[in-house]
């Protein structure tokens, strides 16, 4: 295995507006799109993060309807920063759905926001993210634990 600098605690939050289209952020660190997602800070729950992190990065509010899934696996949750940091994220991933706000680009974090319809997603994915949403879709009343 790679050398690895850093495990975190990450949350990612799918979010489907009526049309059933999945909304994606383009990351300003590596110019890839991806499902919002971020750390979680000390003192936080990972249900307070991921609600932080989507109003951080959308502008939008939500309330989380479902756990979808814990990842930890190295092989699609071990990323290398631009700045050569590894960091091995153990992601607990959510289902919400948007209760207020106003979609925008809210960070300089973010390059864009949109929805994406589920056949017509970018390819420029960050790796682990079409795991991610292809659980959401499952329908599956159990989390995945991966």
């Amino acid at each position: 295995m790679e050398r690895i600098d850093e495990l975190k605690a990450g949350v990612a939050v799918i979010i489907l507006n009526d049309e059933n289209q999945v909304l994606l952020q383009k990351r300003a660190d590596v110019g890839l799109w991806g499902i919002p997602s971020g750390h979680v800070e000390i003192g936080e729950t990972v249900s307070e993060a991921a609600i932080r992190e989507v109003k951080e990065e959308t502008n939008l509010d939500i309330r989380i309807k479902k756990l979808i899934g814990v990842y930890s696996n190295p092989d699609s949750q071990v990323f290398v920063y631009p700045n050569g940091k590894t960091v091995h994220f153990i992601t607990t991933c959510f289902l919400a759905e948007i209760t207020g706000g106003q979609l925008r680009c809210n960070s300089d974090e973010s390059l864009e926001i949109k929805f994406f319809g589920q056949q017509n997603l970018p390819k420029d994915l960050l790796k682990m993210h079409p795991r991610w949403l292809k659980d959401a879709l499952a329908e599956r009343e159990m989390a995945f634990i991966r």
